[in-house]
Formats: structure tokens, C-alpha cells, sequence
């Protein structure tokens, strides 16, 4: 018998892992000897020196650690680490970053890395060291799909996202992806149901399906879409999805969904023709966009939209009309990443004859190549940044929309020229905030007392008015907070309301949070 543990190191606590516990079901279900199997989840941001004295407690004889481009850079110097506090342990490597590129991990303190699925992997060669005997070759996939849900499981939890497999594979051939061209091979429908409940009931808020293409079935997605619509929960399942791959059918069971019941992530990637073609992507660009619209009119479900800049033959320019374009449509959230060259994808075989040039160190981002200089990739990062601080994190959205409605600016122009103007790291919100309204306030077009009221709003609507910047109040919020108090029937904080004019003022309702976009809702009154 082997005393083994798993070790999974998540990008952040709230995210919890599901291959370590996968992996674990693996062993229980298929190996031929007992072990006795540990599970410890840890975080990047955590000293290296706690993870081994974690370890340490179990005095495994085996260590196993799933490896992905978030914790890779990491992993190096913990293995040092594990190997000079336990010698004689056998560490195991496996996961995308450590199956692709086994030479690098083997010449850097692993034994063993596996390729392949590891609740089928991991048990046979567990067997092989508890006999002593030469480790097996990669194995097949075989019989049914785990289980993880135990209640281990459910006591580690602790209300973290939780995550769930439904599908293994893509029919889909992106470059980019290292599920590119895989086939799919789908879990019992009545099998993903019963964990779907489970889960339900698990305590966690969010529940992300891994699928990498959830809708590629139609029929099947529709079918678990439907139970799920149909639950008792409070949860929010995410879904990763192709947004031309609906149906009428699937729209129409969508707009039925209880707010918040669903978040979908459609990556749209790029708008540029020949780079979608470059990148072996398919997707009819002008279903997905309408799709997405049904989606975001019925304003049930929120809608997280995927770009990517960097892709083959795609200019800053042709990046930027994309980027405009996507943002019209008014998801909820819209993704500025860049291309990452990962191991084993097809992209990053492809680099060097596409002359793209990327960081040696995960996550592998492009650096350059012959369609975007570096100076373009400044100025990308410079938009992205301000678009995830503001934008995405549904802040001071009524104001963007009306700097947009009466500047000449488009939406890439403006969030390049606030990330130029207006470096934001460790800079305080309210402090952003002043420095967003000094900037605006002088752009072509811009009313400042319209652009104050508008920001006023989406700082009540954002945070209930908490640590309301001093530019945005005015004297005379005490008069509008009497008359919320008469109009909600409850005391609220004098932060809570606020004078727009002499004759009108707002308040939040902090009962009132809208679930799918997070926003508290405002009531106008006059005075």
C-alpha cells in the first residue's frame, strides 16, 4: 500500500480543484491494491515552505500535483522543496503543463509524469510501485466516468466555485486550445443530472461546468439546461458555449431560466475573418452576435464575452473593429485576453513560421509577431486594463454609455485613452473615480454636471454609496434619505441617498441587487 497525496494549487481560494479529487475516486474505483489517498488544495499565493509542511504531516510515500499554466511557475521550486524534505518520495506529475512537456518536469524533480486521464493512469501506476514493478504505459480511457462527489468532498468545499465535467473533449480544431480536434465523448445524461443536484445543494454559489464546448449537442444541452432551470437552488451554473451553436428551441428555454440561474461564456475570439481561418476556428459570426442579443434582451442570464488580440493576421487596427463591434452587443462582461502559446497546442508549432514571438514563462503569452508590434500590445494591455476595472467589474456604466453617446470616441479609443491617461494599479476607487471624471469632463461633447450625476448614480448602484468620493456629493442628501425612508419603510444609511439637482435626488435600495448583473436598484425622486 502506498500512502499518497494529491496536490492541487489553485489560482485563488475561492477557486477549489477537480481532478485532484477525480483522481482520488480513480484509485478507489480502479486500482487492484488499497492506498490510502489524501487530498490537500493549496494556493499560488501561498509560501512554498507551508505546502511542504503540509505534505510532511502524511508522510506520503507518493506525491501527486496537477499542473496548469497558473501554478507551473510555482512548481519548480516546490519540488525542490518536497525532494529535499522527503527524499525517498516519488513525485508524480500530471495536467496539461506537465503532460505536454514531460522532458522539461523530469529533468526538474519529477519521477513520473503521466499522460493522458489520470483516473486511469494514476491507479495502474500506484499498483506497478506498491509491487515494485516497471511503470505501465499510458492507458486507454475505460470504463464509467467518476464520481468525485463524496462527502469529503462536500466538507472540503466550503462554499468555493465548484466544478463539474459533463463532456470530455471539442469537435473543434482551434489552434489555440489543447482540446483542438479531440473527439467528444459524453457522460451518462442521468449520471451528470444526479451531481448537477448534488451540487445544487452543496452550498457552493458558483457551479462551472468544464465542458469545452457545452452546446456542441444540442439535444443534450438543451436536456440539462432544462433540469437545471428546474431546480430548487440559489446556485449559478456558468457554462463555456459556442453562441451560434443554439437553437430557437434553446433560446426559448434560456429566457425561462430564474435571473441569475445561468452565466454563459461564449468566446468569440476574433471577428477577423482571416484570423479565425488562421486559427483553424469555425463559427458563423453573425448567428452567434444575434444569439447573443436574445440572449442579453431577456436580461436573465449573464453573458461573459471572449476576445482574443494576437491571433494571426489580425492588426491592432483590425483587433480594435472587432473589439468595438463586440462591444456593442452589451454583454455583461467582455474578455480582452491575449494569445497564449501553450504546450502541445497547435499554435505554438505553428509560431515560428508565423514569426511569433512569446514569453518563455508561462502563461506563454505573444509578445510580438508580424501584425502586432509591441507597441501594439502596450496599448492593447493599457485598454484591457481599464476595461477590467471598469467595465467589467459593472462600474460606472451609465457613465461610459454617455461619454460614448456624445464623444467621438469609439469604445476601444476610450478605454486606450483611460488606460494611457490614467495608470490604475493600487490607485484607490475613489481616487480612480475623480480622475476618470477630470479626464472625461474634458472630452468633446461631455456635460460635467450630466457626467457627475451619471457617476453619482453608478457609485450607488455599484456600492450603495459607500465611501462616496467627495466630488460627487452635494449638500441636501439628508432630505433625500427622509423621503426614502418614508417611501422603503426602513432606516438606511445617509450614504444611501444623494442630491442629483436642486429639485431631484436618488437613492439605492440595498435590498434590491439585481443577480445578474450585481447592481443595486435606484429610485429617482423629486423634490
Amino acid at each position: 500500500m502506498n500512502k499518497v497525496v494529491l496536490l492541487a494549487i489553485n489560482a485563488k481560494y475561492v477557486h477549489s480543484s477537480l481532478a485532484v479529487w477525480v483522481l482520488a475516486g480513480g484509485v478507489a474505483r480502479y486500482a487492484m491494491l488499497p492506498h490510502d489517498v489524501r487530498i490537500i488544495e493549496a494556493t499560488i499565493h501561498q509560501h512554498n515552505d507551508d505546502i511542504v509542511g503540509r505534505i510532511i504531516e502524511s508522510a506520503p510515500d507518493v506525491v501527486g500535483i496537477s499542473t496548469y499554466i497558473w501554478n507551473a511557475s510555482k512548481l519548480p521550486d516546490l519540488l525542490r522543496s518536497l525532494r529535499a524534505a522527503l527524499p525517498n518520495v516519488v513525485l508524480v506529475l500530471g495536467g496539461p503543463e506537465a503532460s505536454h512537456n514531460a522532458e522539461l518536469w523530469l529533468n526538474n524533480g519529477a519521477d513520473f509524469v503521466l499522460r493522458g486521464e489520470g483516473e486511469y493512469n494514476l491507479p495502474m501506476l500506484l499498483d506497478a510501485l506498491a509491487e515494485s514493478k516497471p511503470a505501465p504505459a499510458e492507458s486507454l480511457p475505460s470504463g464509467e466516468p467518476i464520481d468525485p462527489y463524496n462527502e469529503d468532498y462536500f466538507n472540503a468545499l466550503q462554499g468555493r466555485i465548484a466544478y463539474l465535467e459533463t463532456s470530455r473533449g471539442c469537435p473543434f480544431r482551434c489552434a489555440f486550445c489543447l482540446s483542438g480536434g479531440s473527439s467528444v465523448r459524453f457522460f451518462p445524461l442521468e449520471s451528470a443530472k444526479e451531481q448537477i443536484y448534488k451540487l445544487s445543494k452543496s452550498g457552493a454559489r458558483t457551479i462551472k461546468l468544464v465542458d469545452r464546448t457545452f452546446n456542441c449537442d444540442a439535444e443534450r444541452a438543451y436536456e440539462l439546461f432544462e433540469h437545471i432551470i428546474g431546480l430548487e437552488t440559489a446556485c449559478c451554473f456558468h457554462f463555456e458555449v459556442g453562441a451560434d451553436l443554439f437553437d430557437e428551441k434553446t433560446l426559448a428555454l434560456l429566457s425561462t431560466a430564474p435571473s441569475g440561474r445561468i452565466q454563459i461564456e461564449a468566446g468569440l475570439q476574433s471577428f477577423f475573418e482571416p484570423a479565425l481561418n488562421a486559427s483553424f476556428r469555425q463559427m458563423d459570426l453573425q448567428k452567434a452576435e444575434r444569439n447573443i442579443q436574445a440572449i442579453l434582451k431577456r436580461r436573465n442570464i449573464h453573458v461573459h464575452v471572449d476576445l482574443i488580440a494576437g491571433l494571426p493576421h489580425e492588426t491592432l487596427a483590425e483587433f480594435q473593429n472587432g473589439f468595438d463591434r463586440a462591444y456593442v452587443l452589451g454583454a455583461h462582461t467582455l474578455q480582452l485576453g491575449f494569445l497564449k502559446l501553450l504546450h502541445g497546442s497547435q499554435m505554438r508549432k505553428q509560431a515560428e513560421n508565423l514569426e511569433i514571438q512569446y514569453a518563455a514563462e508561462p502563461p506563454y503569452e505573444i509578445l510580438c509577431s508580424p501584425w502586432l508590434n509591441t507597441n501594439d500590445i502596450r496599448i492593447l494591455k493599457q485598454a484591457g486594463n481599464t476595461l477590467q476595472r471598469t467595465y467589467n467589474k459593472g462600474r460606472f456604466l451609465s457613465a461610459l454609455e454617455y461619454i460614448l453617446s456624445v464623444s467621438e470616441l469609439r469604445p476601444f479609443s476610450l478605454f486606450h485613452a483611460l488606460g494611457e491617461a490614467l495608470p490604475n494599479h493600487g490607485t484607490p476607487l475613489a481616487d480612480y473615480a475623480e480622475k476618470i471624471y477630470d479626464f472625461c469632463v474634458k472630452l468633446p461633447g461631455v456635460d460635467g454636471e450630466e457626467l457627475r450625476g451619471r457617476m453619482l448614480c453608478d457609485w450607488l448602484s455599484m456600492v450603495k454609496g459607500k465611501n462616496m468620493p467627495s466630488f460627487l456629493k452635494k449638500d441636501g442628501s439628508n432630505r433625500v434619505a427622509e423621503i426614502a425612508e418614508q417611501m422603503l419603510g426602513v432606516k438606511i444609511a445617509r450614504g444611501e441617498a444623494a442630491l442629483l439637482s436642486p429639485d431631484k435626488g436618488v437613492f439605492v435600495d440595498s435590498r434590491n441587487r439585481d443577480p445578474v448583473t450585481g447592481l443595486y436598484a435606484l429610485h429617482f425622486v423629486e423634490l
